[in-house]
């Protein structure tokens, strides 16, 4: 069993919000994504928690998806000085605050507006206890993600790149866009780092990362060979995530809501175009329901 070492801290959070992984020492506080903004005083509460009355330095984000830096702006508000650092492919949207090409409108969700102070980019790294953390480029999930490694503790902050059993839906691909290709360049550069141990974006931190990338590798095969699938995943997941925020709706609610998301308009445009997009949105909550995801009681559609 792998030990983490006392200046790396994991915050395992619920699926609304991405993990958070705090590294510590000395000289500087630096958080590894910060959640949905909903949790946000929850992720304040755990940063203090550890670092006491210290300041919080940087904020890095691993990709730009609202579970993941959804809590950036109240932390900027609480640590004024605090740094932000995001990825490149997406600093200008952010600087011109574009909630569209940010994917916030398209999936239906909110990330309150928020400050960069750089990027890090491919093969950029930095220090904390005098140790490396260098930055890998990893598209697929997110065509601009990045993940972090420590060569010396052979520890890799995946985010959504590599989870246990498989990897975040492939949004490029939503929009038409071919990104299984770059989701497998981004398995091989996981499996070229020899990982001891990965804290992922979502779920409990894992060793035996040879088997993570057989699964991961197994459910990208599946969804090269039948991409509706992946479709029917990423409409899921879409709405799983809204009804984690809302944990209560009525159908009325979120068939208001799924219109007004462009990706579930693409996904039912290309893959479900023979029913109805409301009867579409039914179908999936029934599948929730059949997989105990999701309760449906009368009118209501109910998180569990």
């Amino acid at each position: 069993m792998y030990t983490l070492p006392s200046c790396v801290t994991f915050f395992e959070r619920g699926w609304l919000s991405s993990n958070s992984i705090l590294l510590l020492d000395d000289k500087k506080s630096i958080l590894v994504d910060t959640g949905y903004w909903t949790h946000a005083p929850q992720t304040e509460a755990l940063i203090r928690n550890v670092i006491a009355e210290r300041k919080l330095d940087i904020i890095i984000n691993t990709h730009l998806h609202s579970d993941h830096c959804g809590g950036n702006a109240h932390l900027q508000d609480r640590y004024p000085l605090v740094e932000t650092f995001i990825p490149p492919g997406h600093a200008n949207y952010v600087d011109d605050w574009n909630a569209q090409a940010l994917t916030y409108e398209p999936t239906g969700q909110h990330c309150p507006k928020f400050k960069k102070t750089g990027v890090l980019r491919d093969g950029d790294y930095f220090e904390v206890n005098g140790m490396t953390w260098r930055t890998y480029a990893a598209a697929g999930h997110d065509p601009n993600a990045i993940i972090l490694f420590n060569e010396e503790l052979e520890l890799l902050i995946s985010a959504d790149a590599l989870w246990e059993n498989g990897f975040g839906v492939v949004f490029p691909e939503i929009e038409g866009i071919q990104a299984f290709d770059e989701v497998e360049s981004t398995l091989q550069i996981i499996e070229q780092l020899k990982p001891q141990w990965i804290l992922p974006g979502h779920g409990a931190g894992f060793g035996n990362v040879s088997s993570a990338l057989v699964r991961a590798r197994s459910r990208l095969t599946q969804f090269r060979t039948e991409p509706d699938k992946h479709a029917i995943y990423a409409a899921k997941v879409l709405l799983k995530f809204k009804l984690l925020e809302l944990q209560r709706a009525t159908l009325a609610d979120l068939y208001v809501w799924a219109e007004s998301s462009s990706y579930l308009q693409l996904l039912h445009k290309e893959y479900s175009k023979g029913i109805s997009f409301r009867n579409w949105i039914n179908q999936l909550c029934s599948s929730l329901e059949k997989s105990h995801a999701c309760k449906v009681i009368d009118e209501y559609v109910i998180n569990i």
